[in-house]
Formats: C-alpha cells, structure tokens, sequence
C-alpha cells in the first residue's frame, strides 16, 4: 500500500477554548456542587472538540469525579440547545449502548446543564493505532447490534432527510474549487456519486454520525465509549464504521483493509463506501472555506484536512490518476 499520511498540525486534544468553572456564574456553581453532592475541589476542562461550552471533569471534596457540561442560552444559545438535544438522546439510549449514562440534566435560569457519569478513560491516540483502530471497530459493530432497530423512544430523522442537502456542495466546489490534484477533473464523477447517496444509505440503524477519536473514549475497564450524541439519524448499520476510517485514513493506516475484515462493511458494495465518501468530501472542503469562528480556531484547519484526506482516499479507490 503507497504511504497515505497526510501531516497534520492540528493540535489533537487541545482544539476547544471552553468555559472554565470560575466562568459559571456563582448560584450555577452551588446547584452543580449541589447535585455532585460534595463541593468542587478542582475543575479540568476537556480540551478537545469544536464547541466552546462548558465540558470538565469536577472533583469534588469527597473524591468523587463528576463529567458536566454547561451552555448559557442567552450566550451560546446554539450550544445551549444542542446541549439540550444531546440531552435528550442520552437518555432514550438504551442501558448496553456504549455511552456515558446521563444522570441529571438542568434546563432553567437561562442554563442548559448535563450531569453525564465520569469514566476513567483517554481518546485514541493521534496518529491513530491499529490495536485501537480495531477496539473503536468492534464498537461499532456491537453498536449497530444495540441500536437495531433504533429506541422506540427516540425519534430522530434519517439519514437520507438530514443529508439531502449535501449533494450540492458539489456544486458549491464547482464555483471555486479547492487546489486539489484532480480535484476539477473528477469533480463531475464525484458529483454524481454524491447524488446517489440516498440509495445506498437508507436502513433501519440508529448510527450516530459524528465519529472521530475527539468523541471516542478508551475505558480502563475496556469499554469504548462514543460521546455527544447530537447528530444521531436512522440509516444504513454500516455507516458509522466507514465515517470513523477518515482519521485513521488520514494517519497512514490501510483502512480498506479493515472495511474488509469488519463484520459491518465487508459485505457492503464498494461503490455504496465511494458514494458516502463523495458526500461527505464536499461538505468538509465547503465547511473549511467558511470564516473561522473566534470560539474555534482550528475547526476550519480539521475539516479542511478531513476534506482532503476523504478526496485522496476517494481518488485512490476509484483509480484516478
């Protein structure tokens, strides 16, 4: 296999400017260390991700580690509702879906708080591993079992209805493309991909679609853990385990090979793994010509990377020169 790395200088696990606890206004403090039950002693913020909301592990007076998430609705309004969202899903999971329990929320005085259970773990490593490449797989294997047919209490779209707008960011590259090699001269196959994304997806599997080592946790009990539940849709068992290869891809592992060996993927034409890489090429090269946000500043910097890793990986399983 020719060697596919493709350097990064994103700083992995340093990508968020989060709230810190000495941000939250005092009566929010109190009502944390209140449902902690034991005053906070230290506050860590997580620092990897996008989003610039509260995100710590607190420990408390009594030892005890708590994970909270915290969003202002009058400041981060859209992460106070994606909070809020998140919320929701947690707690429609069912008890054996590799998730964090949610054990209490708050939503009231302009704040949108997540009390979620305090794992012992640490993201995968970047460059990603193989060993741990392969844990993350079975994953999702054990997933897609949990989560078929979806929770009857969670009701969410598909993916077919909340991805039908991707398609066109073909023709948002078409306007001014990205100087990638081939990109100008494969861009009309990889547009008709895309377009046909809607009859290879389709299923009946909640897949949570916003899987990359930032929202992954290897557990020291051996448990892997996928974080923010945001983004969840309906559709085919096989999509998350292809969305996960894009940053081991990016990192030089031979990925094809592990689509071949996983229960989830082996079966699944090749063609429909083209499609769904064609869809999401154009979305991370759109999204990374956008302004940078003064809360994110390596977003544009990791969704341009993830563009071009997809675009490579594209080219190389079609055969383009």
């Amino acid at each position: 296999m020719p060697d596919v790395r493709l350097p990064t200088t994103i700083p992995h696990g340093r990508t968020a400017r989060r709230l810190e606890w000495s941000h939250l206004p005092p009566p929010l403090r109190a009502l944390v260390e209140r449902r902690c039950g034991s005053p906070v002693v230290e506050a860590v913020s997580q620092g990897s991700g996008f989003t610039p909301g509260f995100a710590s592990v607190l420990v408390c007076e009594d030892g005890s580690r708590h994970f909270v998430k915290a969003a202002s609705l009058k400041a981060q309004r859209m992460f106070a509702e994606a909070y809020r969202e998140e919320a929701r899903k947690l707690a429609a999971l069912p008890a054996d879906a590799p998730a964090a329990a949610l054990l209490w929320t708050h939503d009231a005085d302009d704040w949108v708080v997540l009390g979620i259970e305090h794992v012992e773990a640490r993201a995968p490593r970047r460059p990603w591993r193989a060993a741990e490449l392969d844990l993350c797989v079975a994953m999702t294997e054990r997933l897609a079992g949990v989560l078929t047919p979806p929770p009857d209490e969670l009701t969410t779209e598909s993916f077919v209805a909340e991805f039908a707008s991707w398609p066109a960011y073909w023709e948002t590259l078409r306007a001014a493309p990205p100087d990638l090699p081939g990109l100008v001269e494969h861009l009309d196959e990889a547009a008709a991909l895309a377009g046909r994304f809607a009859d290879v997806t389709d299923g009946t599997t909640l897949v949570h679609t916003d899987i990359r080592d930032d929202n992954l946790l290897l557990a020291t009990d051996g448990r892997v853990l996928l974080c923010d539940w945001n983004w969840p849709v309906v559709g085919a068992a096989w999509l998350d385990t292809v969305l996960l290869m894009i940053g081991p891809r990016g990192d030089g592992l031979d990925v094809d090979a592990v689509l071949a060996s996983s229960a989830l993927t082996r079966d699944v034409p090749a063609e429909s793994v083209d499609v769904l890489i064609a869809l999401v090429t154009a979305y991370f090269l759109v999204s990374a010509a956008q302004p940078v946000p003064p809360t994110s500043p390596y977003i544009r910097d990791a969704q341009r990377w993830q563009g071009e890793v997809c675009w490579r990986w594209l080219g190389e399983r079609r055969g383009w020169s």
